[in-house]
């Protein structure tokens, strides 16, 4: 089935998906990376010697942000993956475009520059970043929800480095040792997304939560709740509409591994309880 859905991709042209970036677009992730780096300043400002910090509540903040980060990640990259066209008003050319480029020309990110790496997440951070320097900061219940959300956008905000950095052929060696350890996102890692049709595996700031997600189904549940919702077909304008169609004739057989797994247990739960009742 899986060669099947690949000999069925159907991509679009990288040299029209590449021109799709535009000035207009240019100067917008010029504006969004000034202002997300402004309010994320504001927010360190406003955190720095509050009495309700401490080194504990904000390395738990610093860590939890990026966890969450991680799953942020992979569930725009979903989103933007899955549904809605290159083609569409303002958000099909400045964030649908990027993500069917890259499943065309996987290296076409080690081609841009700083501004066009980040500037959409920066975009969809500034929104957490407002909320985040309105807080009243009184208690530390307010100034860890601020660091736990200022940490995630932070993270969110460096994930397309860090993805940027996981499609270079010779990435500098203290970037290297972290993707070893698996600090950031590791290349061989991220390589099972980009194996035909691109559905799993799309958690990009490090990866933690790929394989759960992956065991529990998330993401394909999603798909079916989605397609029974308004009957749009996953990935149709990212592989055509034929593979598409496959894809998910394919994941609707199929069952996540943790629930393949727990029938398993409970069959031989099953079977050892029925040797035990024969036995004298």
């Amino acid at each position: 089935m899986k060669n099947n859905v690949t000999n069925k991709v159907r991509h679009q042209d990288a040299q029209v998906l590449a021109k799709g970036y535009t000035r207009a677009i240019r100067m917008m992730d010029i504006g969004s990376i000034t202002i997300f780096l402004g309010l994320e300043g504001l927010l360190v400002y406003q955190l720095w010697g509050n009495p309700h910090i401490g080194p504990w509540l904000l390395l738990s903040a610093v860590l939890l942000g990026y966890l969450a980060a991680d799953f942020v990640s992979g569930f725009v990259h979903w989103m933007a993956d899955t549904w809605g066209s290159a083609n569409m008003p303002v958000l099909g050319k400045a964030f649908v475009r990027p993500f069917r480029e890259h499943h065309v020309d996987e290296k076409a990110i080690t081609r841009h520059d700083f501004i066009e790496t980040n500037g959409n997440n920066c975009a969809i951070s500034i929104p957490v970043a407002i909320m985040c320097v309105a807080m009243p900061h009184t208690s530390s219940m307010w100034v860890f929800l601020a660091a736990s959300l200022g940490s995630m956008i932070f993270w969110v905000m460096a994930t397309n480095q860090f993805h940027k950095w996981s499609h270079l052929d010779n990435p500098p060696p203290v970037i290297a040792f972290f993707q070893r350890v698996h600090l950031i996102l590791p290349p061989a890692h991220h390589q099972i997304h980009h194996t035909a049709p691109y559905n799993k595996y799309y958690c990009i700031t490090v990866g933690w939560l790929n394989k759960p997600l992956l065991m529990i189904g998330f993401f394909p549940t999603l798909e079916r709740l989605v397609t029974w919702a308004t009957g749009l077909l996953p990935r149709q304008d990212d592989i055509g509409t034929e593979a598409a169609a496959a894809v998910m004739a394919s994941t609707a057989e199929g069952q996540a591994p943790v629930v393949q797994a727990a029938k398993a247990l409970l069959e031989r739960t099953e079977e050892h309880e029925s040797v035990s009742s024969a036995r004298p």
